[in-house]
């Protein structure tokens, strides 16, 4: 009904798809029509996964999908229902263990949830309604309603902003919690609502408002408000992302501002930021499955052939049916088929501890707990930031030790992103060093100072470019009383090469001092103000690669200014202007300095009348908005005119170098992905190490293919070229190869985007015109790839490429910025710099470090020593997989648990510092080489060479039927807590052996577990046994202790079972002491 009602205002429009309409105040346009409440979601935010009443079944639905706790429900299942050996106590207790711990885990963490969503939920706002302001609750506010917000405080949800206390309508708000960036952006009303500063003005307002359905992308917005007076004629204007203020942002240096709610609640940006992030899963949790299943089969083989052969021994009568056994007639009665189906089932529940239910809550805890070193670790601290890391998941620990590939953005990752402006050229002619104030450029203090120069109106028209072509704001504070202090100007942008611009411009005379009422204000050589009608702004994009500004003079003429990259320039400026310029941005290039071109025309009142209609249509529009502004940016920025180019130094990060040549030296192959040209990113590439001075380049970009004619038949034949050289030079084999490299000729790989485009497109044709499989070849065996000019989408499309190689091999993606979130997601690791472009990337990392150099630590220390202990623990609750209920139950949840846990946490079997200044040890356990084949078969094998001397040998002993001196003779269950005792001191004994780094816990926990074994077993058998309904294991324990026979078997087999370990032990140190001699 509304939208029709709208509609009939809005005659001569399409219906549109995908959009919304808000009535401003919840107050219909036309009082002659009747008005509908709308229909749309509450203001709650709700980040719980559960409610008191779907906890249980939601919280079990999801824990029995679990392999292994869904096996042991059937084991607990099977023990009720069929007569077994075994309690179901057994497999009861232990399961119901690990639910009751994680969902108690689970559950404190969604009512951590819970609690935080009541805090904002409940947060206080003030709403206008009927010209009053009224106090709220922050759920309560529903789309359409206008909500008061005053200085420091945080938007309730998603407004669009109608008017603020500042007479143009203008206020000030940092997105810290959005997506990191502290510095404040400007948002603006339109100037038809500036002036609804009052309660009772904003009250009146009846306008509407249709925009886009909500989607999660923060820095798009399409939108336009059509305001009604009293005559009915709706005046529309555009809505984009500098009219909305996004929940979760804050006000600053503004008291107060008027909005209207357009999403709520779960429909806000925030809110779909922080849904659909995929799960990872690292390569550990894979064996981990993999061995389940392996175990699995021997449980079934087990069971199987004890079935058999248990038929195979009742075949003689004796056996089967003995007199002092005889069988009832219900069971003589009973189908075959069933009782042997049902015998295999007890096999099944009696050998089903080699499957160690408690595994995955233990791997759960150390991954947890583990995580914190991370989070403590002093070396991480940044002082400048106040942050150390952050773990966002602690699922991938033990990944950062299997890292294969390290794919690194540039700027702000292996540079700082902290731009100074270094020098600059106008028509050619270089200037370089700071401007004496009393000549403007005419002199410099610079170490190079410059032997001629341009046209002096030339220079000035360059330097009001840089004042000009920008959105730079300057901070309120700096203008006291109307006067403002050009000396202290701080300026505010969102990119740190606008900054150095201006401030470059400044250095040699020329000073923006910011915008007042819609004009820009320029302070000249002169120290004249300069006011320019800012009329457009057409935004950097990282397709377009450029921005525009279109200003009108004090004396009427219409201007255009643009800065961009040279690739985004060059092609619209006129030929010959280019080639004076292009030289000093080659070189400056091959300096390494990051580079921007300036250009400039004149717009005549005609065609600025003509580009301004189709400017403002462009912005009207609801569907397609940005291809139909990007198609008249297009057409507005040609035949211009170049002035000058810029160069802008980015240093390089502390200790970035030495990070990458430690990750080279452990096997890793680092790649560069960035968007800058070909000539700067090689400079970075070369002085951080990447590239070696005797390192052979190939290149496969769009100079060396556009020598050719047909760029595809060049492409072809240098990647055939390539791939000859290359598989001369090194062996097939992966792993020889990682040696091959400090063997053999360095060969390092330089492609851009272009070309990338061109192979990723290229049919897919077999043979040898299969360019995406020869590419590939070249990569795997080049130690460093440089790939320039990427757009977010093709560094995603690059990991993905990786990811899916043969092996698949585990990549790390590492960036600071927005651009970067699409390849850190798509990798198996992806790790956020908290840098200055923002925080998108470290929010959406799985683990976060405040500068490059702390990669090196993150992976050749903790990520080799989580990998260890992790791969252990699983070896060694395969290893340690039988008797008394009671003893079973406790045998994986108490007696054995605690020492692995502690070893898996605490461990370093190489200290810390070797781990960083020796990156070769980070090669012996890459490609998951704990949890192959012949680590398993080991560990395997130990385990049955173990219960063959547990059994046998306590077989022996009781050949001699009585070993008392009173002849006392000993049962079945004093035969198994033998067993029994001497299975729990080898484990634990064993992993004593394996322990090289010992601290006081861990000696609590190894000699603390054994001493609670004994403690429990005489407990059970002699003090507890009154309560109990059978009495097999009264005074067991302490009975088989007053024998010395006992004692010498339980000592001698402990022996004999640790005496393989012993051994490996003996010789490793022997092989080690030769090797260092």
């Amino acid at each position: 009904m509304f939208r029709r009602s709208f509609n009939r205002f809005c005659a001569g429009e399409e219906k549109r798809v995908g959009t919304r309409t808000v009535f401003v105040g919840n107050h219909p346009v036309s009082e002659t029509e009747a008005y509908i409440a709308q229909k749309f979601c509450d203001n709650r935010i709700i980040s719980s996964k559960y409610t008191l009443w779907n906890f249980l079944p939601k919280n079990l639905f999801e824990q029995f999908r679990r392999i292994a706790n869904f096996y042991f429900l059937i084991i607990f299942l099977i023990q009720v229902t069929v007569d077994t050996p075994t309690s179901p106590i057994t497999s009861g207790l232990p399961l119901f263990f690990v639910i009751t711990v994680t969902a108690i885990k689970q559950g404190y963490e969604d009512w951590l949830r819970h609690r935080a969503d009541n805090e904002v939920n409940k947060s206080t706002v003030y709403i206008i309604e009927n010209a009053k302001r009224v106090k709220k609750e922050s759920e309560k506010i529903k789309v359409g309603d206008i909500v008061e917000v005053q200085a420091d405080e945080t938007f309730p949800c998603d407004l669009i902003l109608l008017s603020s206390c500042t007479v143009d309508g203008t206020c000030y708000v940092t997105t810290a919690s959005l997506d990191g960036e502290s510095n404040c952006k400007t948002h603006y009303a339109v100037r038809d609502t500036i002036e609804l500063r009052t309660v009772e003005s904003i009250d009146n307002l009846r306008a509407a408002i249709e925009c886009e359905q909500p989607q999660s992308d923060l820095y798009k917005f399409v939108g336009r408000i059509n305001i009604y007076s009293n005559s009915l004629e709706a005046v529309a204007r555009s809505l984009g992302p500098e009219n909305l203020l996004l929940k979760g942002a804050t006000l600053k240096n503004t008291k107060k501002i008027y909005g209207v709610a357009v999403y709520t609640g779960m429909e806000t940006k925030m809110a779909l930021n922080y849904q659909g992030k995929s799960q990872k899963r690292s390569a550990v949790e894979k064996s981990i499955n993999a061995f389940l299943i392996v175990y699995l089969f021997i449980l079934l083989t087990k069971a199987a052939i004890c079935t058999t052969l248990k038929y195979v021994w009742q075949s003689t009568p004796y056996n089967d049916e003995p007199w002092y056994n005889q069988k009832t007639q219900k069971e003589r009665e009973t189908w075959k088929v069933l009782k042997m189906f049902t015998d295999f089932l007890s096999f099944m529940v009696l050998f089903n501890f080699i499957i160690p239910v408690s595994m995955y809550v233990t791997v759960e805890m150390q991954k947890f707990l583990g995580s914190f070193f991370i989070s403590w670790d002093n070396d991480f601290y940044d002082e400048e930031i106040n942050e150390g890391a952050l773990v966002n998941t602690s699922d991938l620990n033990e990944e950062l030790g299997q890292v294969d590939y390290v794919f690194t953005d540039k700027t702000g990752t292996l540079t700082e992103n902290s731009m100074e402006f270094i020098e600059c050229c106008i028509d050619g002619h270089k200037y370089k060093g700071v401007a004496q104030e009393t000549d403007g450029l005419s002199q410099t203090d610079g170490p190079l100072p410059y032997l001629d120069r341009a046209d002096k109106n030339r220079e000035e028209l360059f330097l009001r470019a840089l004042c000009l072509c920008h959105t730079v704001e300057v901070k309120p504070n700096d203008t006291v009383d109307g006067v403002t202090e050009s000396s202290e100007l701080t300026y505010m942008s969102s990119s740190p090469d606008e900054i150095a611009l201006v401030k470059g411009a400044k250095k040699y005379g020329f000073t923006f001092v910011g915008v007042q009422n819609g004009y820009m204000r320029v302070e000249n050589q002169r120290k004249e103000i300069e006011e320019y009608e800012l009329l457009h702004t057409l935004n950097f994009d990282s397709v377009r690669r450029r921005m525009s500004v279109i200003v009108k003079t004090q004396s009427g003429d219409i201007l255009l200014f643009c800065k961009g990259a040279d690739s985004a320039v060059f092609p619209r400026v006129q030929n010959h202007e280019i080639d004076l310029i292009k030289v000093h941005v080659e070189h400056n290039a091959m300096e390494g300095y990051r580079t921007l071109c300036i250009a400039f025309k004149e717009i005549a009142p005609d065609d600025y009348e003509r580009v301004n209609r189709q400017l403002i249509e462009a912005k009207m529009a609801l569907q397609d908005r940005e291809e139909k502004m990007e198609k008249v940016f297009d057409e507005i920025e040609t035949d211009m005119h170049l002035i000058g180019a810029t160069a802008v130094e980015d240093k390089l990060q502390d200790q970035a170098a030495e990070t990458i040549e430690a990750l080279h030296a452990a096997g890793l192959k680092v790649w560069v992905l960035t968007g800058d040209k070909m000539e700067t990113a090689k400079s970075t590439c070369y002085a951080c190490r990447l590239f070696q001075t005797n390192t052979e380049l190939l290149e496969l970009t769009t100079k060396t293919i556009e020598e050719s004619e047909r760029k595809e038949d060049r492409l072809h034949e240098l990647l055939t070229e390539y791939r000859k050289k290359l598989l001369r030079e090194f062996p097939k084999s992966t792993r020889s190869l990682k040696k091959a490299w400090t063997e053999h000729q360095e060969y390092g790989l330089i492609i851009d985007g272009s070309t990338l485009s061109l192979i990723l497109n290229s049919s897919q044709d077999s043979g040898s015109n299969n360019y995406r499989s020869i590419f590939l070849q070249i990569c795997m065996k080049c130690t460093a790839v440089l790939c320039c000019r990427m757009a977010p989408l093709q560094k995603a499309q690059i990991v993905r490429m990786v990811k899916n190689l043969k092996g698949s091999p585990i990549t790390l993606s590492i960036g600071d910025g927005a651009n970067d979130v699409s390849m850190i997601l798509e990798s198996h690791v992806g790790i956020g710099i908290k840098g200055k472009e923002g925080r998108q990337a470290s929010r959406n990392s799985d683990y976060a470090v405040p500068k490059f150099k702390h990669l090196k630590k993150l992976l050749l220390a903790h990520g080799h020593l989580y990998y260890v202990r992790i791969a252990h623990l699983v070896q060694y609750f395969f290893y340690k997989p039988l008797y008394d209920a009671a003893y079973l139950t406790m045998y994986n949840i108490c007696f054995t648990s605690l020492p692995i846990l502690a070893y898996s946490l605490l461990e370093q079997h190489i200290n810390i510092d070797t781990l960083t200044s020796d990156p070769r040890l980070y090669m012996k356990i890459s490609g998951n080489a704990m949890l192959q084949l012949g680590p398993f078969l080991y560990w395997t094998f130990l385990a049955a060479f173990e219960g063959t001397v547990f059994f046998f040998g306590t077989y022996f002993l009781f050949q001699t039927t009585s070993l008392d001196e009173n002849g006392k003779v000993y049962g079945n269950w004093t035969f198994g807590t033998i067993i029994f005792t001497i299975l729990v001191f080898t484990v634990t004994l064993k992993l004593a052996l394996d322990t090289r780094f010992w601290t006081w816990i861990n000696h609590l926990v190894i000699w603390g577990s054994l001493a609670f074994y004994v403690f429990f077993s005489f407990f059970w058998g002699g003090i507890i046994w009154p309560f109990l309904k059978q009495q097999r294991m009264y005074f067991i324990f302490a009975q088989m202790l007053s024998s010395v026979s006992i004692w010498l078997t339980i000592i001698l087999l402990i022996f004999v079972s640790l005496s393989p370990e012993m051994l490996r032990i003996v010789l490793r140190s022997v092989r080690r002491r030769k090797s260092e001699s």
